[in-house]
């Protein structure tokens, strides 16, 4: 058996080589499949260089699953319950940040699933089907589309507060429903791709979606609206905050003013999601350009595409747990908000002792 497999190894006919492979590979992990398929496009791709980066790309999977992913989980819940427990102190930025991280949950529910699955990882707990994997990559645009209008709103509104600090135009009120319509219009945006995707899946003699099975078009949809529409607005938003910021008026006395300290939060916030979210996009970029030609399935640089596609991926989902940990650490009102909680719950039924004084003092 050793010398018939070195016998066809050293075949110079790949196909031959490629099918020996094959039946030597059938039982092991997806990884070698992945593999296997470049080996079949092009028989010059670097097999060795495509299995390093299946596990490098394993490793950083694990990783993110055993560190990011819990402190995810954990401080995107502690930022919503703490906020939405004290309605009362919320004030514009809050609304939103609450807003990116239900919308980080719901990345925290797509991560496991498509890290354990054979795409990210040689040791994957199971493989899901096309119905799953449509819907995954639904929550996903959504959460990516709340994500970064919410930071793009912040950003608009931050400037209306300050030039406009008591028109009440980005007041929590209004602000709460502005969130709302996000996530309408997030599942509305993804409908469109959803036909592009749908469509990519199922069988070609539906003449309907036949005509539709572009996921190039999906993808330039998700990379327009999701990314060009709202990095335009950002820069356009931050150039009316500089400028207000170097004309000194009587109104940055005022107390109805924002805290300080929200405008190096925004611009914390603001960098780090379009650093974490623009490798993804521009992967998405790549494959509308260079996909439908189909430079990509060129088995030069399929592996190395896969891999940068995935690592992007991955850092999406770092947004997750990034965002509520700069909100914990860089929000002062935080820690005061955590702690009245902690109170409440210890008091239980029983009437706290500050909450007796705060009502003494709001009556006399």
């Amino acid at each position: 058996m050793l010398n018939g497999g070195s016998r066809f190894v050293t075949d110079p006919n790949p196909y031959v080589c490629v099918d020996l492979l094959r039946i030597l590979c059938q039982h092991q992990s997806p990884a070698m499949w992945i593999c296997m398929r470049y080996n079949e496009t092009d028989t010059i791709v670097d097999f060795q260089l495509c299995h390093d980066l299946g596990l490098i790309l394993s490793v950083l999977s694990l990783i993110y699953l055993l560190v990011c992913f819990p402190l995810g989980v954990c401080y995107n819940v502690l930022l919503v319950v703490v906020n939405l427990s004290n309605k009362v102190s919320m004030t514009m930025p809050d609304v939103y940040f609450v807003n990116m991280a239900i919308a980080g949950l719901v990345l925290n529910l797509v991560a496991p699933v498509e890290l354990l699955g054979s795409a990210f990882t040689r040791w994957h707990a199971w493989e899901y089907n096309d119905e799953v994997h449509i819907t995954l990559l639904i929550l996903f645009n959504v959460s990516s589309l709340v994500i970064m209008y919410s930071t793009t709103l912040l950003s608009l509104d931050y400037y209306i507060e300050r030039a406009l600090p008591r028109t009440y135009m980005s007041s929590v009120y209004n602000t709460k429903h502005v969130c709302g319509f996000i996530w309408g219009g997030a599942v509305l945006t993804s409908f469109s791709s959803l036909l592009f995707y749908v469509c990519n899946h199922i069988s070609t003699k539906m003449v309907e979606c036949s005509k539709m099975q572009n996921k190039e078009a999906a993808d330039a949809i998700m990379m327009f609206i999701g990314y060009a529409v709202p990095a335009v607005a950002v820069l356009y938003a931050f150039v009316l905050i500089l400028r207000i910021r170097k004309e000194s008026t009587p109104l940055d006395q005022d107390s109805a003013r924002l805290d300080p300290s929200i405008h190096r939060l925004l611009l914390a916030s603001v960098c780090v999601q379009f650093v974490l979210w623009t490798p993804y996009y521009m992967t998405l970029l790549v494959h509308t350009i260079a996909g439908a030609p189909g430079y990509i399935n060129n088995g030069h640089y399929l592996p190395t595409y896969n891999f940068v596609r995935c690592v992007s991926k991955l850092l999406a989902f770092s947004s997750s747990f990034a965002m509520p940990l700069m909100y914990r650490q860089m929000n002062k009102n935080f820690s005061g908000k955590l702690q009245r909680l902690l109170r409440r719950l210890h008091c239980r039924d029983r009437s706290c002792p500050h909450e007796r004084s705060a009502v003494q003092q709001v009556v006399t």
